[in-house]
């Protein structure tokens, strides 16, 4: 990615995303994440301690907003104007293959390739990292956030994330759903990073995004 994209991703608020390092993680370890989560108090309880799981611990986990109001939970089509409605068609049925390809081809000298170079990384980046599903193709949940790009930073995006967290685990849990969707890798730096510091002063601990550290 050029140096022009990734100030543009900085820019929308994900820069500290872009020191998220290759995971190959065992299913088996994001399935003990999973169990170890009780719903009804979003709490990450192990054999090593207990951690409350709020919005504002994966904004800080991740360097992403996590104040202000939540993202529809879908898009309503019928309720898009006509242009949007035009948007909405260009992204449906789009793989993550798809959407990577975009957004490495689009040039962004104009104020309109920036602004579709914009959706499509917020799209790709909630497909790879922050709300993946079992199905890889763009969903009516995907959508939402691309229709509010003027303010896309303002929204709640620790919120988000927390929410898909808990239907994930929800549908497996309580619904035996035997694929756990790749979620539970913010799940998994939440832990790593609260077990590591957990017995240090807040000084000692290192500065936010902690998937920087």
């Amino acid at each position: 990615m050029s140096e022009e994209k990734k100030t543009i991703v900085r820019d929308l608020g994900f820069g500290g995303l872009m020191h998220i390092p290759p995971l190959r993680v065992h299913h088996q370890i994001l399935r003990e994440l999973a169990n170890s989560f009780k719903l009804g108090e979003n709490r990450l309880e192990t054999g090593y301690s207990s951690f409350k799981i709020r919005p504002k611990t994966i904004g800080d986990a991740l360097g992403i907003n996590a104040s202000e109001d939540l993202f529809p939970q879908k898009v309503n089509y019928k309720d898009l104007s006509e242009d949007d409605k035009q948007i909405f068609r260009r992204f449906q049925g789009k793989t993550l293959k798809n959407l990577t390809d975009e957004m490495m081809d689009i040039g962004v000298s104009n104020k309109q390739d920036r602004l579709m170079f914009k959706r499509i990384f917020i799209l790709y980046i909630q497909m790879a990292f922050l709300l993946p599903t079992t199905i890889n193709k763009i969903s009516l949940m995907h959508q939402a956030p691309i229709f509010e790009m003027d303010t896309i930073t303002e929204w709640n995006w620790g919120g988000h994330v927390l929410s898909f967290i808990i239907k994930d685990i929800t549908d497996y849990k309580l619904k035996k759903k035997k694929a756990i969707d790749s979620c539970l890798f913010a799940l998994m730096i939440i832990y790593f990073h609260l077990s590591k510091n957990k017995d240090k002063k807040r000084a000692e601990r290192p500065p936010e995004p902690w998937i920087a550290n």
